[in-house]
């Protein structure tokens, strides 16, 4: 049989014609599978080209190597297609566009970071009060830091501390008490 030729296969009617064959019916014909390993080493110089075209000259061996990686997790179902190539092509172009709307995005907002202007560092007193702070425990720290910063109600102070609101109280209390302590003991200090 030759290459293009589709096989044929013998079937036989039933037993009750004495074994005699009936018709000769065609099988479906066998296409020839691609190993992945094939696909993998020709697709690979033109997803980078491809991927490199859309993006500029970053990552473009990474989208290509990515645009596989996804061909070989469904490789089951992409070597039927008709055109895998075509497939693995239209995910790198997707990744490529994707990474395209990343680094402008970035690139946007980094722009809008240099825009602000940076904040006066804190008076000496005010970082000083803050040092203080920090020296609480986590939760009176916590909760003098939102309650102050943030302006939160005792309510919202619960919330953002997961606790019941008499326990935020008690937190927000005993941390201005203790802030208050070692504020006078810094002013009776020589």
């Amino acid at each position: 049989m030759g290459m293009g030729a589709t096989p044929m296969v013998q079937r036989r009617s039933g037993d009750d014609d004495g074994g005699r064959l009936a018709e000769v019916v065609p099988l479906a014909p066998v296409l020839p599978t691609l190993d992945f390993t094939s696909f993998y080493r020709r697709e690979l110089p033109a997803l980078v080209a491809l991927a490199t075209a859309v993006t500029g000259s970053g990552p473009g061996e990474e989208i290509a190597q990515e645009a596989l990686l996804r061909a070989h997790r469904d490789w089951a179902r992409v070597e039927r297609y008709d055109k895998p190539g075509a497939w693995v092509r239209r995910v790198a172009i997707n990744l490529a566009l994707s990474q395209r709307r990343r680094v402008s995005s970035e690139a946007r907002a980094l722009a809008r970071l240099a825009q602000r202007r940076v904040p006066d560092a804190p008076a000496p007193e005010v970082e000083e009060l803050w040092t203080l702070v920090r020296a609480l425990p986590a939760r009176q720290a916590a909760a003098v830091a939102l309650h102050y910063l943030d302006d939160l109600p005792i309510t919202e102070l619960a919330v953002a501390l997961g606790c019941a609101e008499g326990t935020a109280k008690a937190h927000l209390h005993r941390g201005r008490l203790a802030l208050a302590r070692r504020l006078a003991d810094q002013e009776t200090l020589p």
